[in-house]
């Protein structure tokens, strides 16, 4: 009768293991309390009149006086003419706005708004 070895795979860890362990837990809890205070924070107020300028590009599309409404992270943006897209807060520090716009923003802590048509928009 044949003799079969039965293979055991032992676990054994290391100290670098354990720390690489600890480490990894440690980076979860301050990633997650880190989203959890970010979410908790109100979003920016955006909602009010602007003054587009020029940043290198024209302002073409909203006019030199946008406004912008805002009801949480939902938000209408309103150039001269009349003309409206809807935009959503994407972070506290990031906003995105749709047809007819169609930009990305980057929110500055004065709340002017830096937009990916070349365009800075100053809250008056």
């Amino acid at each position: 009768m044949p003799v079969t070895k039965t293979f055991m795979p032992t676990m054994q860890w290391s100290a670098s293991r354990s720390i690489a362990v600890a480490a990894l837990g440690s980076l979860a809890l301050f990633s997650g309390h880190a989203q959890a205070q970010a979410q908790s924070q109100p979003p920016p107020g955006l909602a009010g009149t602007y003054q587009c300028r020029p940043n290198p590009d024209p302002c073409a599309w909203p006019g030199r006086t946008p406004s912008i409404s805002q009801a949480g992270n939902k938000l209408q943006v309103k150039g001269d003419n009349g003309e409206m897209a809807d935009a959503v807060l994407t972070s506290n520090t990031t906003i995105s706005a749709g047809a007819t716009f169609n930009s990305t923003g980057i929110i500055r802590p004065d709340h002017s708004i830096d937009w990916s048509d070349g365009t800075k928009w100053n809250k008056q």
